[in-house]
């Protein structure tokens, strides 16, 4: 389904974030006649289109002959299934993306891990010599990258992009884990999945988790995998050595990395067996792996205050990026390990986090609309009301050693504006302790 006539066609482009903006300059530079829509009452817009603001105008939906959605607007919105029923076509800014682009593409996606993987990817093909351009859920709009001189595209994909993309055809595509997200939107985790498992489709090679079923795609044998558990085939961890395996002998040694923990050796793996499909040879693997620091807001240590160690997890959005954090946190733990959970779970079960906290965490400190949910799961669990309040009892808490960790397990938008403004309140109230 390459190339696609948008020329004098009647495209309306609903939600108009960063997303919406780049799909609407895209669109009218092919010559469609664009307008939008947003639910926001007013916005503040300098472009030469009809716009519509409040609620969305289902007429005018199933008389446009394209809509395209932004990630953040569902599926199910009434006014979006009464212009589907009506045979009008509804995508996303991937599949325009898809339809124009002639670069191979190296596509990434998964509920936890994805940004630190796609930039693994980068540093890795970068080392190669490889020209590379990078986006999607992550930075620059997919549409922005169109017609750049480059060697490669890398594609972070989230559940809500790739539920409205079918022609894309990636040189090599994973699903990194699936966890409970967004199942307040997806419905199920089964339909979440499937969602998920729609970036393998029409890949040239998938990459899969070797130890989550759910990333396997029935029938289709994977092309790589990667896990913590043995192979002597494909990309594995040796305990003994704490190295990575390539094929059954040693690629790259955990203390050789900048990164730490289980969880982003298996990071480190996912992005080397991506790259393989490439051409990138094992020396690079090794450069980019080793070399790349991490991402702020991703088990990002902020202070070691008084020898104590504050970790900033706050893009631990979900049960299984707080789980992944604390697996990969604990062997390197010399002394306690104080964790801050809490926020808007978005519907998640938390029961999966009980045998970590009740096992590994020796003081839960858990705040927000969920945070008694997660007090629940352990005796002795103190709830708080801010984050600056739990800083101050994890400091009360903490000796020499000890490591207090910021991973919330759930979103920050009953409390903050984002993650990322959750993670800098942390490291602020962190900061104020020295003062």
């Amino acid at each position: 389904m390459q190339g696609m006539v948008l020329a004098d066609k009647k495209v309306v482009v609903v939600g108009m974030g960063l997303t919406g903006l780049s799909c609407v300059q895209f669109l009218s530079q092919q010559g469609a006649q664009v307008s939008a829509m947003d639910s926001r009452k007013e916005l503040t817009l300098a472009l030469d289109i009809p716009l519509y603001f409040g609620d969305f105008d289902a007429a005018r939906l199933c008389h446009a002959d394209l809509i395209v959605v932004s990630p953040g607007v569902s599926l199910q919105h009434p006014a979006i299934v009464e212009a589907s029923a009506a045979g009008v076509s509804v995508i996303g800014d991937i599949e325009l993306f898809a339809r124009f682009n002639t670069l191979p593409v190296i596509a990434i996606t998964g509920s936890n891990g994805k940004s630190t993987v796609t930039h693994l990817v980068v540093q890795m093909c970068q080392a190669a010599g490889m020209r590379v351009l990078m986006g999607g859920n992550i930075g620059v709009p997919a549409l922005d990258l169109l017609n750049q001189d480059a060697d490669i595209v890398v594609l972070e994909l989230s559940s809500f992009q790739l539920e409205t993309t079918y022609s894309l055809r990636p040189l090599a595509a994973t699903v990194l884990n699936i966890c409970d997200d967004h199942l307040d939107r997806h419905g199920s985790l089964e339909n979440y999945q499937k969602i998920k498992q729609s970036i393998y489709h029409h890949a040239q090679h998938i990459v899969v988790n070797r130890d989550d079923p759910l990333t396997h795609l029935a029938g289709r044998v994977a092309d790589a995998s990667f896990g913590l558990s043995p192979s002597h085939e494909q990309f594995s961890w040796d305990k003994t050595s704490a190295s990575i395996y390539y094929q059954g002998t040693a690629l790259l040694a955990a203390q050789d990395c900048l990164l730490v923990g289980a969880h982003n050796m298996l990071n480190i793996m996912a992005a080397a067996a991506l790259v393989r499909f490439a051409g990138v040879d094992r020396q690079a693997m090794c450069e980019g792996g080793s070399r790349f620091g991490g991402l702020p807001h991703r088990c990002q240590t902020v202070s070691m205050f008084k020898q104590v160690r504050w970790i900033n997890d706050s893009k631990a959005t979900n049960v299984g990026a707080t789980l992944a954090a604390l697996e990969g946190i604990i062997d390197a733990c010399a002394g306690q390990l104080i964790l801050i959970a809490g926020g808007e779970g978005k519907g998640a079960d938390f029961s999966p986090l009980a045998s970590l906290l009740n096992n590994a965490v020796s003081v839960l400190i858990t705040l927000g609309k969920d945070g008694e949910k997660i007090a629940a799961l352990k005796t002795g669990a103190i709830k708080v009301t801010s984050l600056q309040e739990a800083v101050s009892v994890a400091a009360q808490h903490a000796q020499a050693n000890d490591t207090v960790l910021l991973s919330p397990a759930c979103s920050s938008l009953d409390m903050f504006n984002n993650y990322m403004h959750r993670g800098e309140c942390f490291a602020q109230a962190v900061e104020a302790l020295a003062s």
